[in-house]
C-alpha cells in the first residue's frame, strides 16, 4: 500500500545467528536494485556495529563479511567500477557497498532467493517453503 520495500536481515557470526532484523524503508525505491542497495547498505551498518562491538570484547574478526545476495544485477554493479546512466538515482548505496567490496571489508556470494534465509523476513512463505525449514 505505502509502496516502499521492506528490508530484511540476518546476520549469522560462524554458525550462529546473533541479528536479525526488519524494517519498511523510508523511501520509496524506483527499482528493486535500489530496495536491494538499501537493504545492503543497512545491513552492512548492522555488521560494522557488531565488528566493533566484537573489537571492544577483544575479538577480533579479520575476514571480509560475506553478504548473500539474490539479485544478480545488484551483484554485477556492485563489482562494476563504471556506472550507468540507469544506475545513478542509487548512486550512494552503490558507492557505499562498492568502496567497501574494493577495500576488502565485503564480499558478495549469490543465492537463489530459495536459499535466501532473509527472504523469511520480507515474503510470504508457502506451505513448501515452512517445510523446508523445519
Amino acid at each position: 500500500m505505502t509502496r516502499r520495500s521492506t528490508t530484511g536481515y540476518c546476520v549469522f557470526l560462524g554458525s550462529s545467528f546473533v541479528s536479525w532484523r526488519k524494517k519498511r524503508q523510508k523511501i520509496v525505491s524506483l527499482s528493486s536494485v535500489e530496495a536491494e542497495y538499501r537493504a545492503m547498505t543497512g545491513t552492512w551498518c548492522e555488521v560494522s556495529w557488531l565488528q566493533s562491538l566484537l573489537k571492544h570484547l577483544q575479538i577480533l574478526h579479520l575476514k571480509p563479511t560475506l553478504l548473500h545476495c539474490d539479485d544478480k544485477a545488484v551483484l554485477h554493479i556492485a563489482t562494476n567500477p563504471i556506472f550507468h546512466e540507469r544506475t545513478r538515482h542509487k548512486e550512494m548505496d552503490c558507492h557505499f557497498i562498492r568502496d567497501k567490496i574494493q577495500d576488502g571489508s565485503i564480499m558478495t556470494k549469490f543465492v537463489t532467493s530459495a536459499e535466501q534465509l532473509a527472504d523469511v523476513f520480507t515474503k510470504p512463505l508457502g506451505v513448501l517453503n515452512i517445510h523446508s525449514l523445519t
